[in-house]
């Protein structure tokens, strides 16, 4: 395969950019993030620029030599502004700090920017310029969350023709999360990709589908939740037909966060419910256990919680990756060191999940 093998979207923020820098190089290497920047309802015009700037740093510190696409999908016409800006700027750092012959030895370059046909046209304007300028490739991020015949072809074929033939660019097949009850999401995914994969000489298509569950109080009214991973039965369905795109086609979905966690803005550091979730990836399923994030005994109960994944059937051992090992830790320690929080357990669930894919998308 010459594209990416896992394509995960990722929050912009602190714990997704440190659990993929503690990724094995391995695994690492396999992995080309999308990073969506965190919305921010209500911010002043002045201060989105620097709020961005902040979050292309945050990024660009973890992926070091790595490339990756970043997408605003939450943001106004105001921060849709703000990024553009911003991907201007770190496209000329990046050239400024690092030789033309990088670039094509290790893919070190600027950001890939990211547009669809529901932008507003000042966004697509801006992203194709910004492609077309750099070189680093465009992608276009196309939301299917339900069937293949809501999806406006019209407005795809006409942002592809405004594409320079000189850009590479990359199709993002956006399923959102996929229910147990959405049984037709293999069948709609193949339609979809009958109907545009031929449109357009694609340097990836990725098939972004699934994410965690919600962690609600229905949820975890047990203490735990098992929920079926639908997503992988989609992608074996879609990839099992696909034999004429397979050097192109990658997997993707939303990591170890929910598709309603990866939109909230930044945290404040005030309030939150007072528990959360650990959570763990098996081969068939997404476990939650849950978890308090303050109050008498929150450290012993945090280290309970450890144990019972330390049990799951379908536990990968202390040496799977370094979240594995926290997890060990965690069990197995006293007193409120070690124990973490929301943004660790975030972390930690996001270095297994993605560890995990790797190695089941690897023959």
């Amino acid at each position: 395969m010459s594209g990416p093998l896992y394509v995960p979207v990722l929050p912009a923020k602190q714990h997704a950019c440190q659990a993929y820098r503690q990724l094995i190089p391995p695994v690492q290497a396999a992995v080309v993030p999308l990073w969506n920047l965190p919305p921010r309802p209500g911010a002043h015009p002045d201060a989105l620029a620097p709020g961005v700037r902040d979050d292309l740093r945050r990024i660009r510190k973890a992926l070091r030599r790595h490339p990756a696409w970043v997408d605003c999908p939450f943001a106004d016409e105001a921060q849709q502004s703000a990024l553009a800006g911003a991907l201007a700027a770190d496209a000329d750092e990046t050239q400024r700090s690092a030789p033309a012959e990088l670039f094509a030895d290790t893919g070190v370059g600027p950001l890939r920017p990211v547009t669809g046909p529901d932008r507003s046209d000042a966004h697509q304007n801006a992203m194709l310029r910004h492609a077309r300028a750099t070189g680093s490739g465009l992608g276009i991020r196309l939301m299917m969350p339900g069937h293949w015949d809501d999806v406006p072809l019209h407005a795809v074929r006409d942002l592809i023709a405004r594409v320079d033939p000189a850009v590479e660019a990359d199709l993002l097949l956006d399923l959102g999360a996929v229910p147990t009850d959405r049984t037709d999401a293999a069948k709609e995914t193949r339609r979809a990709l009958d109907a545009l994969l031929p449109l357009f000489p694609w340097r990836t298509a990725a098939v972004l589908g699934g994410a965690f569950p919600d962690v609600t109080a229905r949820l975890l009214e047990r203490g735990s939740a098992v929920v079926p991973r639908s997503d992988w039965r989609v992608w074996t369905e879609v990839r099992s037909s696909r034999r004429e795109f397979d050097s192109i086609l990658a997997y993707g979905d939303y990591g170890a966060d929910s598709t309603r966690g990866i939109a909230r803005p930044p945290s404040t550091g005030k309030g939150g419910p007072p528990w959360n979730a650990l959570r763990y990836t098996t081969d068939e399923s997404y476990v939650l256990v849950k978890a308090p994030t303050r109050g008498p005994g929150r450290a012993a109960a945090v280290r309970a919680a450890a144990r019972d994944v330390l049990a799951l059937p379908d536990f990968r051992g202390p040496v799977a990756s370094r979240a594995e090992t926290w997890l060990c830790d965690c069990a197995h320690g006293h007193g409120p060191k070690g124990t973490g929080n929301v943004g660790d357990w975030l972390r930690v669930g996001h270095v297994q999940h993605m560890t995990h894919v790797v190695r089941s998308l690897r023959p």
